[in-house]
């Protein structure tokens, strides 16, 4: 079952990294998958927070950070030490032949702490603000990053999948975290917020 499954992350990851191949994502995935692209988004998001929601956003702001850290040290200081499995671009059977369009790096693959983190973020606003906009919204922002770690040559589907499980399920515990703070705010796109203590 093991050998199966790490045959089929192989074939969808060179599903992906090489026959979906096309100038448009060779161009937008090594950009979406990079950190300093989404500052400006950050900063927008903490602006329109407080904004919004004046000190009250600290609540979200503080959350988002738990969020990031929990999912950011369990994926890369316990689970891929434990694993140690190696990147496709680094992996000695595969990686003459994986298309490699940003720097392998050192570090190991299983799972993705770029999808781990991001889908922590999107499922901790998704689920305490509890809006479908926001949902399709934050969940397809994350999917493309998760995606594009596996289209540039980094991360095994897989990597990616059991990433996204996990900052899922974090994010989650987080949002019932913040709804135990002594003022929740809940987001309206009609222009209303509604306070509820």
């Amino acid at each position: 079952m093991e050998t199966y499954l790490k045959e089929l992350d192989t074939q969808l990851f060179f599903f992906v990294n090489q026959q979906l191949a096309n100038v448009v994502l060779d161009w937008l995935c090594p950009l979406l998958r990079n950190k300093f692209t989404w500052i400006p988004f950050y900063i927008a998001a903490a602006v329109f927070l407080f904004t919004k929601y004046k000190t009250n956003a600290l609540w979200f702001i503080a959350a988002a950070a738990v969020t990031v850290l929990l999912t950011d040290q369990l994926s890369a200081s316990l689970i891929k030490p434990f694993f140690e499995r190696l990147r496709p671009c680094n992996e000695p059977a595969i990686s003459a032949q994986v298309r490699l369009l940003v720097k392998c790096g050192r570090g190991f693959s299983f799972v993705s702490s770029h999808a781990a983190n991001h889908f922590g973020i999107a499922a901790l606003f998704a689920v305490y603000f509890k809006n479908k906009y926001l949902y399709i919204l934050l969940f397809a922002w994350a999917s493309s990053i998760a995606f594009s770690q596996v289209y540039v040559g980094v991360h095994y589907p897989f990597d990616v999948l059991i990433g996204s499980v996990l900052g899922i399920a974090i994010g989650c515990l987080a949002a019932c975290g913040l709804q135990l703070m002594p003022v929740k705010t809940t987001l309206n796109f009609e222009g209303n917020s509604n306070l509820r203590k």
